[in-house]
Formats: C-alpha cells, sequence, structure tokens
C-alpha cells in the first residue's frame, strides 16, 4: 500500500460532500486533480471505494469504512503536530468555522493577524448557506458560526463585527428608465434569487412581503458568485449584500440602484451555543478579537462609508 496522507485527506472530503466537484471547491484544487487522486487511491485496493451511477458517485460500504479509517488516520497526524508544538510552548489546535457564503468577503480579514501570530493552529473554515452554518452549530460541529441573520430557536452568545448593507444591483450596462415607485421597478425587472436556505434570499423574500411587491422571478442560483456573474451579464437583477461587490462597483461594472428602503441593514456576528466550553484556541481567538476588531473594520472596510 503506497497511498498518502493527501490521497486520505482528497477521499474523506468527497465522502463529506458526496460530490468531486463539490470537493474541489473546498480544497481549493482543480475537479481533475481530485479525481486523479482519486483513482490514485482506488488503484491500491480491489474492491471499489465509489460507484458512478449516472453523474452522481455513490461512496460503497468499503469506501465509508476507508473514509472511517483515514479520519482516524487524519487525526492522528494533527494529534503529533499538536503534541510537538505544544512541546515548545506554542498555541496548538484547531479553529473550526463555518460561514455563511457572502461571508466568505468578511471573515477572512478577521483571521489573517491571528492565523499570522500562531503557527500551531490549524484552520477550518466551511463556506455554506445559512442553514447548514446553523446545523452545524446546533450539533456543536464547531467552534463559532459566522452569520448576517440570527438564528430565532438556538440559544447563543454573539460578537458584531460588521454593518451588512444590501442594495439592488444589476449591471452597469442597462439603462434603466426613470420609473416612479417600488412596486414599478420591480414590476418590470427580471429577479435573480439565491437558494432556499440562503440567508440573502431570506432578507430579500422579505423586502418584497413587507413592501407587498410582486416581482417578476427570473431564476435562481446556488451561490452569490453565481449570482454575481449573471448580474454582470445581464442576466436581471438582484438584492445583494455590498460586501460581495466592492470590485464591481470601482470598475463600473455594476451599479446599485436606489430604492426607497434600501439598503437593508443587518450585521455580521460571530456566533456561539451559549454555554460552550472553548478550547484554548477558540478562547484565544476570542480575546484577539476583543482587542483588534475595531482596528481591522477600520483598515479593511472603510469604503463601506462611501456607500
Amino acid at each position: 500500500m503506497n497511498y498518502t496522507l493527501n490521497q486520505l485527506q482528497i477521499f474523506l472530503k468527497i465522502v463529506q460532500t458526496k460530490s468531486v466537484t463539490k470537493a474541489s471547491e473546498e480544497l481549493n484544487l482543480t475537479q481533475p486533480a481530485v479525481s486523479i487522486q482519486l483513482k490514485n487511491l482506488q488503484d491500491q485496493f480491489d474492491i471499489p471505494l465509489t460507484e458512478v451511477v449516472g453523474r452522481k458517485i455513490y461512496i460503497t460500504d468499503f469506501g465509508l469504512e476507508i473514509a472511517e479509517a483515514a479520519e482516524n488516520i487524519i487525526n492522528q497526524v494533527y494529534a503529533i503536530n499538536y503534541k510537538t508544538l505544544a512541546y515548545k510552548g506554542q498555541l496548538t489546535g484547531r479553529l473550526k468555522i463555518s460561514v455563511v457564503s457572502t461571508g466568505k468577503y468578511v471573515m477572512p480579514y478577521f483571521l489573517t493577524e491571528f492565523m499570522q501570530q500562531h503557527d500551531g493552529i490549524d484552520l477550518l473554515m466551511d463556506v455554506t448557506n445559512k442553514n447548514k452554518v446553523i446545523e452545524s452549530l446546533e450539533n456543536n460541529e464547531i467552534d463559532f458560526a459566522l452569520v448576517s441573520i440570527l438564528p430565532s430557536k438556538l440559544n447563543i452568545e454573539k460578537m458584531d463585527l460588521l454593518q451588512n448593507k444590501l442594495y439592488l444591483v444589476g449591471s452597469s450596462e442597462k439603462k434603466l428608465q426613470k420609473l416612479t415607485s417600488t412596486k414599478e421597478i420591480f414590476k418590470d425587472l427580471p429577479l435573480i434569487f439565491r437558494e432556499n436556505g440562503s440567508g440573502t434570499r431570506q432578507t430579500m423574500e422579505n423586502f418584497i412581503e413587507r413592501n407587498k411587491i410582486s416581482a417578476l422571478k427570473k431564476m435562481e442560483l446556488t451561490s452569490n458568485e453565481a449570482v454575481k456573474q449573471a448580474l454582470l451579464a445581464g442576466l436581471g437583477y438582484s438584492i445583494m449584500p455590498l460586501i460581495g461587490i466592492k470590485n464591481e462597483l470601482h470598475n463600473n461594472e455594476l451599479q446599485i440602484i436606489p430604492i426607497k428602503g434600501l439598503p437593508i441593514k443587518t450585521t455580521w456576528s460571530l456566533i456561539w451555543l451559549k454555554g460552550k466550553k472553548h478550547s484554548p484556541v477558540s478562547k484565544s481567538f476570542l480575546e484577539y478579537l476583543k482587542k483588534e476588531k475595531s482596528q481591522i473594520v477600520q483598515n479593511k472596510f472603510s469604503w463601506y462609508e462611501q456607500y
């Protein structure tokens, strides 16, 4: 057997996501690279690890056993690394954070310096939709979650990090006629929605319902990035967080359409289960944020103020 730790990590991610494509996205690898490593691992065994039916991948019973063993091996490797660093007096361990998809434009700025200060910490950051973020928090699978809409049915504690602003956005190439009311605007605009379970979609639907707007639903996309690309292509309009369109506004590729009731303002908050016993790593991260968050906002998000 000549399988590598990298192959085991990739296979475990495929099992967790049930998709080569999603695994490649979460690992920041190309899909062909992930497929090659899966094949190289499979070549070590006479029994199949996966089955492909149609275009969907399924993990065999044998594959699930190998995945469980792989997870144990990877955990042991982490433990060895942590023990070595701890012996040297360094802060060690894993920091596990689940972030709603638009939060990927926010959370890294609050992590960078902390991670640079502590080489012994491994960051596990899952970027997904709001429903899955809350599910991970509820199951106590993570240390923290970053959300812009607080869960109503969980007993949590929080630390507010940054204001979130949502505007109606479209391609700058589309010239809109002057319309007199919000209802007129939405009557004529093809709208692009995020998928069910998205916090952005929830905010957008609440705005439409609150203002008794009859909206022309055009399409539904499963990521903020996909929505942004659709807007750039001129396929429609959407209510989007300002945080994700900085460059497109600066380059005059997207425009903010001023209408009454917008922007919608919420707050990016780091949340955790009330009463959670924090590890030394997560406790240290909270202390770091309390001390540095205001400076981070000032240094990295001052451009926010012009909108």
